[in-house]
């Protein structure tokens, strides 16, 4: 009787212990299961706190640093991996979208507040520059002297360099170059160009060409090659000189500005290649300091009026070769003495609901004939015309190295000349205005192309 018992609690305890075994067991998968998730859930949260670090400590301020015109690269999320396709990435992306935004448009507030603040300082600028240009030229009637013109003819040349930085910057901001002129001969179109640069004894025209530029276009032509020209004559030494050439196709004509100069490296010359295409938006606020516009007005004025201008070809002398392309329909007929006149009235401006003054270019005046007799002296001596009298016509000189620049011609073309010297007035007077006005100041405008 005890027998069976004995077996029957044996195979009971034995029923037990392999029971209790699967329970352990079980027990077991299912603490390392809990285990294995608890760990998962602490890794995850590991990486939201540095996800969150690094969104808030180097992401997010690398955005910020966008607003003081620094270039910047915002990074990387630490594990993009990881968060692609979760909720919490979704979050994150979230967050630094409307950063972003936020980023955005408080630089388009600050850029579009600066660009209207400065075309209307730019606006008084000019002017300025225009009423002082008429006085100069008053004075440059009345007076005979040779020091006294040496003088003026000094700060009327000062002036028109005044103006012209005065026109680029407004030019940057949304405004018009300024006043519309008369069809004009590619060459004057150039010289206009000479006329508003300080080293303008060191230019070099080589050639001519039988074209015109249109009436529409004539400014901001003269606006973009001034610019270019400073640039070519600014970043080479002062004892070389700029060339500027122009070669006919049968689509157009360019016109190649080639110093001896420093030449761009590759980022350069694609960052300028941004600029001249119109692919990089021109912000105010980090056009540098010292201000580099010219590539910058290059390409505002290039794209508004259907011509190019590229800087990716290399000199014959080392330095940067600038090519400025104006298609046919930029082009004309060279304008007779019969089809001579005034200056017609100002393009609109575009941000402004009315109509605003017209503005003489810096270092010019309005058209207005005169004739030249001479003193007791000997000197000219100039007395106005009536409207009808034809402006007697004038030789023009070279503007070589060593050479006078542009004299002040009659409406045709660009209108009234910058005076660097005029070509009425005795050779005394002229070389004494050649002096003054070649010499070279020390420039305070920064090393790097504009």
């Amino acid at each position: 009787m005890e027998q069976p018992l004995l077996v029957a609690a044996l195979a009971g305890a034995a029923i037990g212990i392999v029971v209790l075994a699967v329970v352990l067991v079980r027990q077991r998968h299912v603490s390392d299961r809990y285990r294995g998730r608890i760990e998962a859930l602490l890794d995850e949260l590991r990486r939201r706190d540095e996800e969150l670090r690094h969104l808030a400590g180097t992401r997010l301020p690398e955005l910020r640093d966008q607003l003081d015109g620094r270039p910047v690269t915002v990074s990387r999320p630490l594990h993009e991996q990881w968060l692609t396709g979760t909720p919490f990435g979704q979050d994150v992306q979230t967050v630094l979208d409307l950063f972003t935004e936020s980023v955005e448009r408080a630089r388009v507030r600050a850029d579009r507040s600066a660009k209207v603040t400065l075309r209307a300082m730019m606006r008084t600028v000019q002017s300025l520059t225009n009423e002082q240009q008429l006085a100069l030229t008053d004075m440059q009637e009345r007076h005979d002297d040779p020091e006294v013109l040496a003088d003026l003819l000094r700060l009327d040349h000062m002036n028109a360099q005044l103006g012209r930085r005065a026109q680029a910057t407004a030019v940057l901001c949304g405004s018009w170059p300024g006043q519309q002129r008369q069809a004009s001969a590619l060459s004057d179109v150039v010289r206009g160009a000479v006329s508003r640069i300080r080293d303008y004894l060191r230019v070099q025209l080589n050639s001519e060409v039988n074209v015109a530029v249109v009436s529409r276009a004539v400014e901001p032509v003269v606006l973009v090659l001034a610019e270019l020209l400073d640039n070519a004559a600014r970043h080479s030494q002062p004892n070389t000189k700029v060339e500027v050439n122009f070669q006919m196709a049968h689509n157009g004509v360019a016109i190649m500005i080639d110093d001896a100069g420093v030449a761009m490296n590759g980022e350069e010359i694609q960052r300028a290649t941004r600029l001249l295409n119109g692919l990089e938006h021109v912000d105010i606020n980090r056009i540098g300091d010292p201000p580099q516009v010219g590539f910058a007005v290059a390409g505002v004025l290039s794209a508004r009026y259907g011509f190019t201008v590229s800087v990716d070809t290399r000199s014959p002398y080392g330095g940067v070769r600038a090519v400025v392309f104006l298609p046919n329909t930029l082009l004309t007929a060279v304008p007779t003495n019969e089809q001579e006149g005034p200056a017609v009235s100002p393009e609109p401006d575009a941000s402004s609901d009315r109509a605003q003054p017209a503005q003489v270019g810096a270092g010019e005046k309005q058209a207005e004939p005169v004739a030249v007799e001479s003193t007791a002296g000997g000197l000219p001596k100039r007395r106005r015309l009536t409207a009808a009298a034809p402006a007697p016509a004038a030789e023009e000189p070279s503007t070589g190295a060593g050479a006078e620049p542009p004299s002040r011609r009659s409406a045709a073309g660009l209108g009234a000349w910058q005076r660097g010297t005029r070509s009425g007035r005795a050779a005394s007077v002229s070389d004494g205005a050649e002096r003054a006005a070649g010499q070279h100041e020390a420039d305070s405008e920064g090393n790097i192309r504009s």
